[in-house]
């Protein structure tokens, strides 16, 4: 097992790794996985209205701000979180504590949690608006300065917000600073500087950094998104398999740009949108012209990386097809055996993504197990939810298999949606003993008792164009 670094205790959590977010069983049901035998099509799922959406989320957001964070701030023994940022300049957090009608933040908006004694978390916001009513607006109970009205205008949020700390006397305060997490690093440098001097020594000295507070708030997934982007992923897998099909390939004409704008094109016709680029690949028994799209040809192995958004849940897909040779009616044995090396692979990885362990301890566990059953592969997973490359451990980087420094040393937790990435290189046979990369990345999650499932179902068969 890797020995483990001292950054590991910084982002280690006790009490949470037992963390439910369930509040009675239509909130298990809600996450059971689906299941969905190879064979039958997947189905695309259109999208409810924009306004049905909205109501979607916004119950979301007053679920994980009503029932997440009061737990994550006992946890970290955390009495007051202060928020500040500026329109276009919003702290990383900004999507998963407001309303999806808020699109940007307005001037200045301040946020400022503060946890009772009695657990729960007084929600207050200084400027911007309630969010649908999950924040209360703060008004000041103290007799108006009597300054310029110039300078009071310029400064009344900063004493507003002097003024609610010094009643509510925390023990200590929180801010999102933080050198390796960019979750936790929200505070923009200027906003720092007035936000210190309107808090004054004082104050100041209360503050201390708590990088997991942002992380897992934004990491942790409640059960009842599941069902909503289980329609997603299937509609992600449906697209797909339009894509590597007759429908949109002929072979010898269609070049791999062709494919990647029509998958572009036709989620945003759905009313999605796609978070990054498609890219879409090719393999072969020869050489593969470089510099340009490439011709699909005959006997060629497709590769698609896919990442899709709607309702602000990230998707992130790499699939496999092929395009039969004349008189074909399967894929050849050899890249069967490959798309199999990276199925056995997968197995390896989710057996061993045990909640407790940090991203770097799964890793060299899932690599010690993958050499000796013989696989050339690699491993490169991230989490993923309200940002494709989502808050929280890494496993692997594709080009760090030896561990992630500070992001691999995250602890995995239940409750949590991965982007499980990986890839086996594989001889074929049929190529002449070339090998051939299968590289795969299909959506998993950790319910709340921390077992592994996949969100939609696994890629076990080869997209085919005949």
């Amino acid at each position: 097992m890797t020995r483990m670094s001292p950054a590991r205790h910084r982002y280690s959590s006790g009490a949470l790794l037992m963390l439910v977010l369930t509040t009675g069983p239509a909130a298990l049901a809600a996450q059971a996985p689906a299941y969905v035998p190879d064979g039958v099509p997947a189905r695309i799922h259109p999208l409810p209205s924009l306004r049905e959406q909205a109501a979607e989320q916004q119950a979301w957001l007053e679920l994980g701000i009503g029932r997440v964070l009061p737990k994550l701030m006992a946890e970290y023994d955390v009495r007051m979180w202060i928020l500040s940022m500026r329109e276009y300049a919003e702290d990383p957090v900004f999507r998963s504590i407001t309303s999806p009608t808020t699109f940007a933040a307005r001037r200045r908006s301040i946020y400022v949690f503060t946890r009772q004694d009695d657990g729960t978390v007084e929600r207050l916001a200084l400027g911007g608006t309630s969010q649908g009513g999950v924040f209360q607006a703060y008004r000041s109970t103290r007799p108006a300065p009597t300054r310029p009205t110039a300078e009071l205008v310029g400064n009344e949020q900063w004493r507003l917000l002097r003024e609610l700390v010094e009643e509510r006397d925390p023990e200590n305060i929180v801010l999102n600073i933080d050198p390796d997490w960019a979750f936790s690093d929200g505070l923009h440098a200027g906003e720092r500087e007035a936000l210190e001097e309107a808090l004054g020594p004082e104050l100041l000295a209360r503050v201390r950094r708590e990088p997991r507070l942002a992380m897992n708030y934004i990491a942790l997934r409640l059960p009842e998104m599941m069902p909503r982007y289980r329609k997603i992923q299937e509609t992600v897998h449906a697209v797909i398999s339009e894509a590597f099909s007759n429908a949109v390939i002929t072979p010898g004409e269609t070049t791999t740009e062709d494919v990647r704008w029509w998958m572009r094109q036709r989620v945003r016709d759905l009313g999605y949108t796609t978070w990054f680029l498609p890219s879409v690949g090719v393999q072969r028994a020869g050489d593969v012209p470089s510099g340009g799209p490439a011709v699909i040809e005959r006997g060629d192995l497709l590769w698609t990386d896919f990442g899709v958004v709607a309702l602000n849940l990230h998707t992130d897909t790499q699939h496999l097809g092929y395009v039969l040779r004349e008189g074909e009616t399967e894929v050849p044995a050899g890249l069967r055996q490959c798309l199999a090396n990276s199925n056995r692979l997968q197995d390896i990885l989710l057996a061993h993504m045990e909640p407790g362990l940090t991203g770097n301890v799964i890793l060299a566990n899932t690599l010690a197990q993958m050499r000796a059953e013989g696989i050339d592969g690699t491993v490169y997973t991230h989490p993923i939810g309200d940002h494709g490359h989502g808050a929280g451990p890494l496993i692997g980087r594709w080009d760090g298999q030896e561990g992630v420094p500070v992001r691999g040393d995250a602890v995995l937790l239940p409750s949590t949606w991965h982007s499980i990435e990986l890839q086996a290189t594989t001889p074929i046979p049929e190529w002449g003993g070339k090998p051939a990369s299968c590289r795969q990345e299909e959506e998993a999650y950790l319910d709340t008792g921390g077992e592994r499932h996949w969100t939609f179902r696994r890629q076990s068969t080869f997209h085919l164009v005949w």
